[in-house]
């Protein structure tokens, strides 16, 4: 028996000595001459590849590729590698895979080429008898009619998960200008590793220049990868489209080099980008929309799309599904935004302002037919509550505040003749005071209070603490005396102050130091009549959740502006000559506000509550001058000057019993 276990371990030792002595090379070649040798003896034009022996050839090669990388040395080429190199077997294969010949063969060549990407750990991109059959075969991506979608979605991401890996192979992919390779010729001789070096001085290859570009027009004369990934992503099929978005995640974050500067100033990224977003925009139905739909439109991710396919093939979208196709292309355009590096993201959110805010939205706004301007306003105010990446955050604010006549019709669309528009535009306003962007509320606001020109001079200069105690007091003694402010309305407001105290204990003190602050709330408490109160009315108390919602409205407000440094104190006050020569104004925004305000009686009840949730959040700002302006009571206004509440006392003046016999209804 132990004669038997020896003879037994001879035989095997034998078999594993012999088993290295196969040549790989030998058989790669071999296979690679079936597969010639069957164009040379095949006279059957219409047989599928798929009857043939080449796919199983192609897999071969594939294996014996990746096993002789795998037993070579770090930095080493095989000779399999340089064979396939030296005889530019890519080229031909691409050649093949574009005449269709036999037919199916280029969904082979596709997937040769994802394989080959994809497990050789070498980089091989920057090589030109790799990078010009991998542009070549991207060129028969995408084409019309095309039935392997699925096979060139997953070519490309190979070629894109490459390019991440190795992020100086972009300029090898993509078609860039002849300028922009002369500025980066001495980062494309840079080899990116020891691997790529000595693989390219054993396919005797030297990087060739790029192919020149005709120019960097806004079309080219063929596909690059950009424009053949944006062609995927409308895909019927869902697993194509998926990975043309992938595709296009993995490009926008590459963070080295000059990847900004070829994806967006060379290769046309950003106007392909917001192109689409242009095109999808003009496809929505603008006679057929609900503007109320529209700026009340949820969330929409862009991969929500891929999460609800029960099958491959997505059905033609309907008409009605236009809206969330353009806010899905939003979403994404968003997202790739806060993940591509700042540089890029900015030079993408420029791109989006000139195609799609200038070029589309803006005549819109600007039009005469009231449903454009309603469904515009309601989208662009959908859009500012979507939007969360800083860059396009940036330009959508520079659009609506800085583009001046545009900023000037918005504002003065929230005292529109129509009612629908002004809620619209108030709307609007809302949703951009909710967003962290410091330059809102000094656009609108700030920057016309910055002067303190409001004040009258006598209270503008610097008279001693007794005397503003005494002017207060008298002030204090006027408001008593009117009809509005009745010791029973002072008494019934009791229950407000300690939740106010409590809510506001960490808060500073009113910057004037003329009251407290229970002074102050009940001063505006005392301005609604006695018929408009119904708080008592309600069964689970009314001050108590009014409070509740007002301390949540503050701490929000203020959360959202600790990071803007604000003063805490007050700026000094304009010199009397210079308030005696300049006449104080408000805004534009404020200004439509207060003069709303003054007709609040008059005017229906939703515009009453838009109204009032945009002078809510401007008062829940923790800003010395809108707690001066708009929450002190005490201060003595300048000739013509107006605050809230001087024109909350005009707005029930002068014959309030006459104006309140359906108060309930307005307010």
């Amino acid at each position: 028996m132990e004669t038997f276990n020896k003879l037994t371990s001879m035989l095997l030792h034998a078999l594993e000595t012999r088993e290295p002595t196969v040549d790989l090379l030998d058989s790669f070649v071999d296979h690679w001459k079936s597969i010639t040798n069957y164009y040379i003896e095949t006279t059957d034009d219409s047989r599928p590849v798929r009857q043939t022996d080449i796919p199983w050839h192609l897999r071969q090669m594939l294996d014996i590729l990746v096993y002789e990388e795998k037993q070579q040395a770090a930095g080493e080429t095989g000779p399999c590698t340089e064979y396939l190199l030296q005889h530019k077997l890519l080229e031909t294969l691409c050649t093949l895979g574009k005449a269709q010949y036999p037919p199916g063969m280029v969904q082979q060549v596709l997937l040769f080429f994802s394989k080959l990407l994809s497990q050789m750990q070498k980089p091989l991109l920057q090589l030109v008898s790799v990078h010009r059959p991998v542009q070549k075969l991207i060129r028969l991506c995408a084409l019309p009619g095309s039935h392997t979608e699925k096979e060139e979605a997953e070519f490309l991401l190979a070629v894109c998960s490459r390019v991440k890996q190795d992020p100086h192979t972009l300029r090898y992919v993509l078609v860039v200008s002849e300028s922009f390779q002369i500025q980066d010729q001495s980062a494309a001789k840079t080899p990116a590793s020891p691997q790529s070096q000595h693989c390219t001085q054993a396919s005797n290859q030297t990087e060739p220049p790029l192919p020149d570009s005709p120019t960097c027009s806004p079309v080219q004369s063929e596909p690059d990868l950009l424009s053949v990934l944006l062609q995927l992503t409308k895909s019927q099929r869902p697993s194509a489209s998926l990975k043309a978005f992938e595709s296009l995640l993995l490009l926008s974050s590459l963070r080295s080099g000059h990847s900004a500067e070829i994806l967006c100033g060379h290769a046309r990224l950003g106007e392909l980008l917001a192109g689409r977003l242009q095109e999808l925009h003009t496809l929505l139905p603008v006679d057929g929309l609900d503007p109320g739909e529209v700026q009340s439109w949820p969330h929409t991710p862009w991969s929500s799309q891929f999460s609800h396919c029960s099958s491959d093939l997505r059905l033609e979208p309907p008409s009605s599904d236009h809206m969330t196709n353009f806010f899905s292309w939003f979403d994404f355009l968003d997202h790739l935004m806060r993940e591509a590096p700042e540089v890029l993201a900015v030079k993408l959110a420029q791109s989006v302002h000139q195609l799609w805010l200038l070029d589309v939205v803006q005549p819109q706004l600007q039009h005469t037919c009231e449903q454009v301007v309603l469904v515009s306003t309601s989208l662009v105010s959908a859009a500012v509550r979507l939007v969360q990446s800083s860059a396009l955050l940036d330009q959508l604010v520079h659009f609506l505040l800085r583009t001046h006549p545009l900023t000037h019709l918005l504002l003065q669309r929230c005292d529109h003749i129509s009612d629908q528009i002004s809620m619209a535009s108030l709307s609007l306003v809302e949703e951009l005071l909710q967003k962290p962007h410091r330059d809102i509320l000094d656009v609108l606001v700030l920057s016309f209070l910055q002067s303190r020109s409001y004040l009258s001079p006598p209270a503008a200069g610097q008279e001693d603490r007794h005397t503003e105690s005494n002017e207060t007091n008298e002030d204090s003694d006027d408001l008593e005396e009117d009809p509005f402010f009745s010791d029973s309305l002072l008494s019934d407001s009791q229950v407000l102050l300690p939740a106010l105290t409590s809510s506001s204990s960490s808060a500073p003190p009113p910057p004037s130091a003329l009251g407290s602050a229970a002074d102050v709330v009940n001063s505006f408490l005392c301005l609604v009549p006695v018929q408009v109160r119904s708080a008592q009315l309600l069964q689970q108390g009314g001050y108590e959740s009014y409070v509740h919602d007002a301390h949540t409205l503050v701490t929000e407000c203020q959360t959202l502006s600790l990071s803007w440094d604000w003063p805490l104190s007050l700026p000094p006050p304009s010199s009397s000559s210079s308030v005696e020569s300049e006449e104080f104004f408000e805004g534009r925004l404020l200004k439509v506000l207060f003069d709303r305000l003054e007709r609040v009686l008059e005017q229906p009840y939703e515009l009453n509550l838009r109204l009032t949730a945009v002078l809510s959040r401007l008062t829940a700002f923790n800003h010395p001058l809108l707690h001066e302006y708009l929450l002190n009571p005490y201060i003595h206004l300048s000739h013509c000057s107006r605050s809230l509440f001087s024109v909350l006392i005009r707005a029930g003046a002068p014959d309030p019993a006459q104006r309140t016999h359906h108060p309930r209804g307005v307010l």
